[in-house]
């Protein structure tokens, strides 16, 4: 078992891994001090039978200063989930809002459906991430915390003077980090969410950022319009990436570096993630990283490689008429 700090200073994850089945267990804990599932537990045994107790979920992430459960069970009534978003907040004075996921992420931009049942009545916070402040509605776009740690893998990655693209940007999680922990010289975000969009804006302000060029569209509609090439294209759009690689390698210089991230059952580890890349071009593969779970026994996964030549269908790339009629990229 690891305990490993985690640069949010509200929360810290006990790690186990399985020595038979080489299974990664990550259960997340939040607070400061000795504050722990542990300690609401015992914070609510004068107030829950013994049979709730056990019902309490066992884990909550941290959104700046909303606390969000993935699930309740329905044998937690109303006045219940009411008692245990309360208690939670007395003992952790930096949470001000308890939410309660309704339903899986969803819809054309992953958002989550939360219903608020202790705390200030708002979904607006803004969120503390080595170094940088991301400014968000937690219901209105998609976020994961949870994915810190891979963000400042990428930055510590990328060279000096590289031009990257974040596609799928959100609220630019990756695009600041990058832009704080790495000297690159330009970083183009594209996002479809209008709001999310917006938040990134501010968060280019709120952070003093002056190397990141944001553009709110489809990706599939901005990126053939230009003629601009990226040392280094991230792809975080797991559920879905497969449809855009052809468009992303369209858009790589040579010898640039994809980050492709995609979902793999972990009987299917990794050999999955790099068939799905072997559709559109022949692999260098410099890495592959589990970089959470999505599902029970299936990981998020990234893979890091560096084209060496395309399919056939790949190399005909994606094209907006004539190459006089393809304007530069500018700022929506």
């Amino acid at each position: 078992m690891i305990n490993t700090p985690a640069k949010n200073m509200l929360d810290f994850f006990i790690v186990t891994t399985s020595l038979k089945s080489g299974a990664i267990h990550r259960f997340k804990c939040f607070g400061i001090g000795d504050f722990s599932m542990t300690s609401l537990r015992q914070a609510l045994e004068k107030e829950l039978s013994a049979k709730e107790l056990k019902l309490v979920p066992n884990s909550f992430d941290v959104v700046g200063n909303i606390a969000i459960f993935s699930e309740f069970p329905k044998e937690l009534k109303r006045k219940k989930r009411k008692l245990i978003g309360n208690t939670l907040l007395k003992l952790n004075k930096n949470i001000k809002t308890v939410a309660i996921k309704t339903g899986k992420y969803s819809g054309r931009y992953r958002t989550p459906k939360l219903k608020i049942i202790a705390g200030e009545k708002t979904k607006e916070t803004t969120h503390t991430e080595n170094g940088v402040r991301i400014k968000l509605n937690v219901e209105k776009c998609y976020f994961s915390a949870r994915t810190g740690t891979e963000r400042l893998r990428i930055a510590k990655q990328i060279k000096k003077g590289e031009e990257v693209l974040v596609m799928f940007a959100g609220v630019l999680p990756f695009a600041l980090i990058i832009a704080r922990h790495s000297r690159a010289k330009e970083i183009y975000a594209v996002e479809i969410n209008a709001k999310a969009y917006k938040y990134g804006l501010e968060n280019i302000k709120l952070n003093k950022i002056k190397n990141i060029k944001s553009f709110k569209g489809d990706v599939d509609k901005i990126l053939p319009r230009t003629n601009k090439k990226f040392d280094r294209i991230l792809m975080p759009l797991p559920k879905s990436s497969d449809d855009y690689l052809e468009l992303a390698l369209s858009k790589l210089k040579k010898g640039g570096v994809i980050h492709f991230y995609t979902f793999v059952n972990e009987n299917e580890f990794p050999d999955a993630a790099v068939k799905r890349i072997k559709k559109f071009c022949k692999p260098k593969i410099l890495k592959i990283t589990k970089c959470g779970h999505y599902a029970p026994y299936t990981y998020r996964v990234c893979v890091d490689f560096r084209p060496f030549s395309l399919q056939r269908k790949a190399a005909s790339g994606y094209c907006c008429g004539s190459a006089s009629n393809r304007p530069s990229l500018t700022d929506s």
